[in-house]
């Protein structure tokens, strides 16, 4: 299992469009085949920085998510609007793996 860890640099004035088009990728990410872990805005302290992180099988079941997600027009249309809306001044993305030993300790089941 792999995450991809997305950093954001946003206009913090515009933390609602960025809410939304984060929002919108909650029927679109799992949709394309990524596993949606979440999205976290600016709540307190640093308000330009927000995060997104999907989880994947593998490097290449990644690649195909992103065949898949530049094909949907669901997709194609949020990535338009954080273009046109300009409320994403810096995107960063690393990936990580998790150590299983210590995923989700201390969780309660829902």
């Amino acid at each position: 299992m792999i995450t991809c860890f997305i950093e954001y640099r946003i206009d913090p004035g515009k933390l609602d469009l960025f809410e939304q088009y984060a929002r919108n990728w909650g029927e679109i990410i799992p949709r394309c085949g990524g596993e949606l872990i979440g999205y976290f805005a600016p709540h307190e302290g640093t308000n330009f920085v927000a995060y997104g992180l999907i989880s994947f099988t593998s490097l290449a079941e990644y690649e195909a998510y992103r065949v898949r997600l530049k094909a949907d027009q669901q997709g194609r249309a949020n990535f338009l609007f954080a273009l046109e809306a300009g409320f994403i001044l810096q995107e960063k993305r690393s990936f990580l793996s998790c150590i299983e030993q210590t995923y989700l300790q201390g969780v309660k089941a829902l």
